[in-house]
């Protein structure tokens, strides 16, 4: 008797272990030392880690029940379901270094987005980001100088792997077909190409119900490509027929087809949840080897950009911050750009990487209530809601968005209601920020060129408002010490205001804004139709420049020597009343008040400004009542002074 209670004590005791183990086993490739072995201040030096994690998850798991074809999933002979994700790690070589933090940044499309930005180097010197190994990838330290472990894991069985691109082995649902829709906008993100990239695998090559379709607006009335003009190149790539024929670059196809074997994509939330768990741990893996992130870690934050932030939402709102074992898995998050999405990858056939513009992409899931992190009703359903569960397990969260996301991403909706009638109170756990001038992917060394855009681009960065942010997270969630608050256009001031109210000056040869992009409850989205937009996004209202008055004015916008939006126009071949993409505008302001264009009512810099050391010493000054803020780090004022002080012709 007393055998076989034991046993069954094991045995319990091993189903537990089996039920909080967040990952079976840590496959390290290799360990190498970083940038060449040098030193970062008191953190002394980093090295790589590079590998993959396996995992198992328990379809009857409460936990994991919410991931969408988990149940139909192929099982091991344990009955779990199995999945692999590529692994990275920068780690102080000695952890008693480090500051016991790990900054875990979920990967935007397999790439590594964080260090570029919060390292602050320029864009086009940033090739290797995604296989860091030289001291030029560290930039300028910042990160490494504060200590924090670094770490990344692939959770996207589509993601692209060319240049070190970090993806996950997901399993698929053999022989599952439906009807899907694929959009296309030939040179809208990226180069033009010969062939349409299919999501997932085509059930068959002949599919006479197939149809191709392209429409010159997101409104048209989509026009039908005969058959005899397009064909199946292979089961993953359309082409156009006759044989090098190209699409037509500025316009939008759609391919309605079967497709086959979806990936359980919604397996991607377990991965961040499993291995982020592991990795605050300290423990080994069920075969001994020891964790990667050197046990003693001790807090933990998320980090995303673009779609790494909408995952975020996303996985916060579906309850993956509760571990396996019952513990928080992010302390904080601090998630840029998101606005009020989530990502496409909890259904069958998932996209994961639609990202929905005014132009693109706008009839593909991102957007469903609840968006603000305030519980408010919603009047399509009538539920009251919040974007956190307040379950025990949420996060501190910083939320920080630029004015693309207030005229792209519905922004707003993160502090209003969803009618865009009344600021929300905010729990005391969130922060917003809106980064004043900036557009949606503003860092160092952003282009002015036009680009696809009608205007000149935005080159403003976003970078010392983000990294002064982050060292505020650490403050809030290790130290208690409140994050600076929220700073955001409201309502009640006057700051935030319906599109059709926006009034921008007149700027010569500046294209300008039409309306903002509708936020509308999600659909069908392979058979779309007209939708109602009972949602209400604002924007925030401008000065005499153009500027935003209201959220983080970093100090060359707080003194500035131009006009910086968060939206612009295309041009041709694009549809030219459409915005941009998620690109911004720029427009100097003269010299002098004899070089001001004809019906340019902006002040000239020395109008504002009798001498230079008169512009130096504003910018100055609007730096330190930043640091005195905690919105900018004191070793990031020095570059502000140097940009003003470069002015020339003053």
């Amino acid at each position: 008797m007393w055998r076989a209670i034991g046993l069954a004590i094991l045995l319990l005791c091993a189903t537990r272990q089996s039920a909080e183990a967040e990952v079976v086993k840590i496959k390290i490739e290799r360990v190498e030392p970083f940038a060449a072995g040098a030193t970062f201040g008191d953190s002394g030096g980093y090295e790589r880690v590079v590998g993959a994690v396996t995992g198992e998850l328990d379809p009857s798991d409460v936990r994991n029940a919410g991931i969408v074809g988990l149940t139909q999933a192929p099982r091991n002979a344990r009955g779990m379901v199995e999945y692999e994700a590529d692994l990275f790690l920068l780690r102080p070589v000695d952890p008693a270094k480090g500051n016991q933090r790990l900054l875990f940044e979920v990967v935007n499309r397999g790439r590594k987005l964080m260090l570029p930005v919060m390292l602050q180097i320029p864009m086009g010197e940033d090739g290797n980001a995604n296989n860091p190994t030289s001291r030029e990838d560290s930039g300028d330290g910042f990160l490494f100088r504060q200590g924090f472990t670094l770490a990344w894991a692939g959770w996207d069985a589509d993601a692209p792997r060319a240049n070190n691109g970090m993806a996950a082995r997901l399993p698929a649902l053999k022989n599952v077909v439906q009807q899907i829709r694929d959009e296309f906008v030939p040179l809208a993100r990226g180069p033009a190409t010969d062939k349409l990239r299919l999501s997932y695998k085509a059930a068959g090559l002949e599919q006479p119900s197939a149809r191709l379709t392209i429409r010159q607006r997101p409104t048209d009335i989509p026009r039908e490509i005969p058959r005899t003009q397009w064909r199946f190149a292979d089961d993953r790539g359309v082409e156009l027929l006759p044989p090098g024929t190209k699409p037509q670059p500025g316009v939008i196809y759609d391919m309605l087809y079967h497709a086959t074997d979806p990936w359980v994509t919604g397996i991607g939330f377990a991965i961040q949840r499993d291995v982020v768990a592991f990795l605050r741990a300290n423990k080994p893996d069920a075969a001994g080897t020891a964790n990667p992130a050197g046990g003693r870690i001790t807090h933990a934050y998320g980090f995303g950009i673009s779609q790494s932030g909408r995952f975020l939402r996303d996985f916060l709102q579906r309850g993956f911050n509760q571990s396996l074992g019952g513990k928080k898995v992010f302390d904080g998050v601090l998630s840029h750009v998101a606005g009020i999405g989530t990502v496409f990858i909890n259904e069958p056939f998932a996209q994961t990487n639609r990202t929905r513009t005014e132009f693109q992409d706008s009839t593909m899931p991102e957007n469903s209530f609840p968006f603000s992190a305030a519980r408010v009703r919603d009047p399509v359903t009538g539920k009251d809601a919040s974007a956190l569960r307040g379950d025990g397990f949420d996060p501190l969260m910083i939320e920080v968005n630029t004015g693309t996301e207030y005229w792209q991403k519905g922004a707003s909706l993160l502090s209003t209601d969803p009618l865009g009638q009344k600021d929300l109170p905010l729990p005391d756990t969130t922060r917003l920020f809106l980064i004043s001038g900036n557009q949606h992917g503003g860092r160092l060394g952003s282009p002015s060129s036009p680009g696809h855009c009608a205007n000149p681009r935005n080159p403003h960065s976003a970078a010392p408002a983000l990294r002064a942010l982050l060292v505020a997270l650490d403050a809030w969630a290790s130290k208690g010490v409140a994050a600076p608050p929220s700073l955001i256009p409201r309502i009640a001031d006057g700051t935030l205001v319906p599109a059709e109210k926006f009034n921008f000056p007149a700027i010569p040869g500046l294209a300008i804004v039409k309306r903002a992009n509708p936020v509308t409850p999600r659909q069908d989205w392979v058979n779309p139709r007209p939708a109602p937009t009972p949602y209400r996004p604002l924007v925030p209202t401008v000065d005499a420049d153009g500027n935003e008055r209201a959220g983080l004015r970093l100090p060359d916008i707080a003194v500035p020597a131009a006009t910086y939006t968060g939206w612009n126009m295309y041009a041709p071949p694009f549809a030219m009343d459409a915005m941009c993409d998620r690109d911004g505008s720029y427009a100097p302001f003269a010299v002098t008040d004899d070089q001001r264009a004809e019906g340019d009512k902006r002040a000239s810099l020395r109008a504002r400004h009798p001498t230079k050391l008169a512009f130096v010493q504003a910018t100055r000054a609007a730096a330190a009542t930043l640091v005195a803020q905690r919105l900018l780090l004191a070793e990031d004022v020095a570059a502000y002074v140097a940009a003003a002080e470069s002015v020339t012709d003053f």
